[in-house]
């Protein structure tokens, strides 16, 4: 096989783990807010919302150190064993307690910010400047396929219920803990990419540690002072102008990845107006954000390798997309649905409450994530390809503090405030985009215009 065969093999390797994974992971959260209203135990007093705040506040802190265990340990066993965390988490609810719960939460925290790390590192060193864009869309398109699935199932098992059972939830939650652990160990099926030619320059010769597993040894470093490089390293990029800009973006990411993937699930299977099949529609909800998800990441890696306008013209459409999602949402749900008791909110909408709207409205959440989130990935690895690691670990470290901060809030804003903030940081964040993405650009002609 091809040096370039194997990198694209093994950026289709990466999806289909973190497809397999997050089918299990992704149902998880989209239903763990209805499930714990239904749990019936006098034991347990956990929230959903707060788990998640949770598991991004630790996650954002854990930015800090993930890429010093990958330089340690390597990006495939780091993958491995955060991997490992994220099953134990949906384990918790076969039979959850409070103290496990939050515990797992805190756990898993931790290991996204090393899984998440891994993955930037991973798909930078399997892509070239060249190929960055399209390995960007390969991926999250396949990822994307993990909220088909396992809505799907959720979908068709709670059609037509009002009220989820002990049996329901255990019957759930022990599929997807053994279809995560499938996934976890997909991840060893990624190979080593062939070593590039010997770098020209200093700066370059970086690259070959980040590749490196935890049994190679490397004369001009010890594993400990790699650890501490990787930590610096990460807290220098973040004082650059760029991601500084980029972290209003990054921000907005983390706000409405919160919305869809927790708050938007919730706020369907509370509206009593939807009828005794409002909570399959948590299900059906979670199906057409992940056709919209894996439309936007394919059709934008494809159109990467021919898109003269570099990546504004797709972040404008998420932006245009989301707005359009975020009125008809205001319209159609009631505000107290985030935070409606279990049986259901009794406020009434702007509109009657269409199904419909609710559905389209879903697909157009997962379509303008994948506009934001491919082109994030894109530019992040373009910009910082000798950095990939510190690089994602800043990118996930905004994103992350402001879901857990999103997930707090969530616990007590109405809907409309929670659709306020995220047009408000959503215009803010798509404007410092453009600067940066007009800065590469400008700095591509000029390349192409000295190489005359």
């Amino acid at each position: 096989m091809s040096p370039e065969g194997k990198t694209l093999l093994n950026v289709v390797v990466l999806g289909l783990g973190f497809m397999v994974m997050f089918t299990a992971f992704g149902t998880c959260g989209n239903i763990e807010q209805t499930v714990i209203k239904s749990f019936n135990s006098t034991e347990f007093h956990g929230s959903g919302y707060t788990s998640m705040a949770i598991i991004y506040a630790v996650f954002s802190a854990s930015n800090l150190i993930a890429p010093s265990v990958i330089a340690v340990v390597g990006p495939q066993l780091s993958l491995f064993f955060s991997g490992l965390l994220y099953s134990a988490y949906i384990a918790v609810f076969i039979h959850p307690y409070t103290w496990s719960f939050y515990t797992l939460s805190v756990l898993l925290g931790i290991g996204a910010a090393v899984l998440w790390t891994a993955q930037g590192n991973l798909l930078t060193i399997n892509s070239k400047d060249s190929t960055i864009g399209r390995n960007s869309g390969i991926f999250w398109a396949l990822m994307q396929f993990s909220l088909f699935f396992g809505n799907l199932y959720i979908y068709l098992a709670w059609h037509n219920k009002s009220h989820i059972t002990d049996k329901d939830r255990q019957t759930v939650f022990i599929t997807l803990t053994v279809i995560s652990l499938v996934g976890n160990f997909l991840f060893f099926l990624i190979q080593r990419p062939d070593p590039e030619p010997a770098p020209s320059d200093a700066s370059e010769s970086l690259l070959p540690t980040e590749i490196s597993d935890s049994c190679d040894v490397i004369p001009s470093q010890t594993r400990g002072s790699q650890a501490l490089e990787a930590f610096k390293r990460s807290i220098q990029l973040a004082m650059t102008k760029e991601m500084l800009l980029l972290s209003i973006p990054f921000a907005y990411s983390g706000l409405e990845l919160t919305f869809y993937s927790g708050v938007y699930g919730t706020c369907l299977g509370a509206m009593t107006q939807f009828g005794e099949g409002a909570k399959g529609l948590i299900g059906l909800s979670g199906i057409l954000i992940g056709v919209g998800e894996i439309l936007g990441g394919g059709v934008f890696g494809i159109m990467d390798k021919c898109n003269r306008y570099g990546r504004n013209p797709v972040v404008f459409l998420g932006l245009v997309t989301h707005i359009v999602a975020f009125y008809l949402i205001f319209l159609n749900i009631a505000s107290d649905a985030p935070v409606a008791p279990e049986e259901g909110t009794q406020m009434q909408a702007f509109i009657k409450p269409s199904v419909t709207v609710a559905l389209i409205c879903s697909f157009l959440l997962g379509l303008g994530d994948s506009c934001f989130n491919t082109q994030l990935i894109s530019i992040v690895g373009f910009l910082f390809r000798d950095d990939s690691a510190p690089a994602f670990a800043v990118f996930k470290f905004v994103q992350s503090i402001t879901a857990a901060i999103a997930f707090f809030y969530s616990n007590y804003l109405l809907l409309h405030w929670q659709l306020l903030i995220m047009v408000l940081v959503g215009f803010m964040g798509t404007g410092t985009f453009f600067l940066v993405e007009w800065a590469v650009m400008s700095a591509r002609r000029d390349s192409d215009y000295d190489s005359i």
